[in-house]
């Protein structure tokens, strides 16, 4: 995997949107907290685009992206928000010049599209808090965010949770949304889950759907090919009239309950304001204890 250089005081980031439409005058916080970090802020043309949903046009949203990733000044790309419609716009762009000169592509959700066909292209990025999010974003949430776009070394260590599966295991971090993963399979943007670790969160689904979208990934044999499983925060699920009778992570284990893997369930990551920073591409290792949990990147 390509590792894009890591930020130094005085590069610029661009913040941009690649899909959910940013009108609002909310980016003061984010600009104050990376002009002190030592880093520059340059705004894309989709800030401020309204187009329906959407932050102008599949041709505006491409268009704004690629020049940033085109631009040798522009050294990250920050996604201003999720929502949809980033896959509208994925066959549209070309990557070319970003294998060439790799740069930190950074958010999560929607952004869900971009991790997976990085990864498809061999180039690591960030699962992390977005710009729309730092006003109410925690410390740890920012600070780790800082610390994967700076180069220190990224380390968590948990309280166990009661769902746990016991266990060691080292592997390529890969994943984000379940509900965008879901939706990738059979596309060239789909993850390839063969000996690596699998990180998945998700917000506002019935839990049906949820399901659903467990039950698809293993009959394509993506959970049984894993070395481990971190889930993040299933956040605002919903049920039906008739309950489905479990919760999001009692889906999630009824699926992966089989699996001789460690897993660790809610890890602080998803959309929640602890949305701790992850490196998608890079050499993680988890060892899951009775008492603790660690996931250290390399």
């Amino acid at each position: 995997m390509i590792t894009p250089p890591y930020l130094q005081k005085g590069d610029t980031i661009a913040i941009v949107s690649t899909a959910r439409k940013n009108i609002d005058d909310n980016l003061k916080p984010t600009i104050d907290m990376l002009e002190g970090w030592g880093l520059k802020v340059k705004l894309g043309k989709t800030i401020g685009l309204d187009y329906y949903q959407l932050a102008g046009t599949d041709e505006q949203r491409a268009e704004d992206f690629q020049e940033q990733m085109d631009n040798p000044n522009i050294k990250a790309i920050w996604c201003v928000r999720g929502g949809y419609g980033t896959v509208k716009i994925i066959d549209k762009l070309d990557f070319t010049t970003l294998k060439q000169h790799p740069k930190w592509i950074i958010g999560f959700s929607d952004v869900t599209v971009l991790h997976s066909h990085l990864n498809r292209l061999g180039i690591e990025s960030i699962h992390g808090t977005m710009p729309v999010s730092i006003a109410r974003a925690t410390d740890d949430a920012k600070n780790s965010l800082c610390a994967a776009l700076f180069g220190d070394t990224l380390r968590y260590e948990l309280d166990c949770d009661a769902l746990n599966h016991i266990g060691k295991a080292k592997g390529e971090l890969v994943g984000g949304n379940l509900s965008i993963l879901y939706s990738l399979l059979g596309s060239p943007s789909a993850i390839d889950c063969e000996d690596k670790i699998l990180f998945m969160e998700d917000l506002d689904e019935y839990l049906y759907h949820v399901d659903r979208m467990m039950m698809n990934l293993k009959r394509n044999g993506c959970l049984s090919s894993l070395k481990g499983i971190i889930v993040g925060a299933m956040t605002d699920m919903k049920d039906n009239e008739i309950p489905w009778g479990r919760n999001a992570l009692e889906i999630i284990e009824d699926a992966v309950k089989g699996l001789n893997i460690p897993i660790i369930y809610n890890f602080p990551a998803g959309h929640i304001r602890d949305n701790r920073a992850l490196i998608f591409g890079r050499q993680v290792s988890i060892e899951v204890t009775a008492e603790k949990s660690k996931v250290v990147f390399d």
